[in-house]
């Protein structure tokens, strides 16, 4: 008889993967059974894999209710291949680009859906905050703040780096005199969430398309 739950450890807890292909009763049936199984009787973070099933928020509930019956059991994460019409717009919206041109002024605020590209100044004041990567073609003094749905992932570049505060997603950078020399030794820089998760780091320009291969989707070239 095939399983169609499917329980392993990790050092982080367990992960549950469930069955995408079965009918959603008997993968719940075969779910509420081994979470009650006695042998999981240690605290347990778990991380749910969904695959390819769609679930309506009901479902949703409904398995995780079923995991929680288990007094020890926590869902922690959840992991589906499966995204919404509105998840979907989204990830569209903050793939486009729209460029601004002047300069913007203290007081001023610039916005964009996706990406945004300035070609000018940003003065002290101005600010910039985009759902996507910020690129600055000219002088950032201001504040920008790239990632503002969510985006972790996103960064800010700029020709020349002297903003009063960074910000991506709901990290946020105050700049300080340690940076004034940027101001002797101009160098393109781009600031990106440091992969531990916990703080924004500056880095050479030059070094984005290791630490984010994917914003580059040109093709071709020799």
């Amino acid at each position: 008889m095939k399983n169609l739950v499917y329980i392993r450890g990790t050092k982080e807890g367990l992960v549950l993967q469930l069955d995408d292909q079965c009918a959603y009763t008997d993968m719940l049936n075969e779910l509420k059974a081994k979470v009650s199984d006695p042998a999981l009787d240690g605290s347990a973070e778990v991380q749910l894999h969904l695959g390819y099933r769609y679930c309506t928020e009901t479902q949703y509930k409904e398995i995780v209710a079923a995991i929680q019956s288990n007094s020890h059991l926590r869902v922690s994460k959840m992991r589906s291949e499966v995204i919404s019409v509105e998840e979907s717009n989204k990830r569209i919206h903050e793939r486009q680009s729209e460029t601004y041109v002047g300069i913007v002024r203290s007081g001023q605020v610039v916005k964009a859906e996706g990406d945004l590209v300035v070609v000018g100044d940003i003065n002290p004041n101005g600010r910039v905050v985009a759902g996507g990567n910020i690129y600055v073609l000219g002088r950032l003094k201001g504040i920008a703040h790239a990632g503002a749905n969510g985006n972790r992932e996103a960064v800010i570049a700029a020709s020349w780096l002297e903003a009063t505060h960074l910000m991506i997603d709901d990290l946020i950078e105050t700049m300080t005199d340690e940076l004034s020399m940027l101001s002797e030794q101009p160098e393109m820089e781009c600031a990106y969430i440091h992969s531990n998760g916990q703080n924004i780091v500056i880095d050479r320009l030059q070094e984005l398309r290791y630490i984010r291969p994917q914003i580059s989707t040109f093709k071709g070239g020799s």
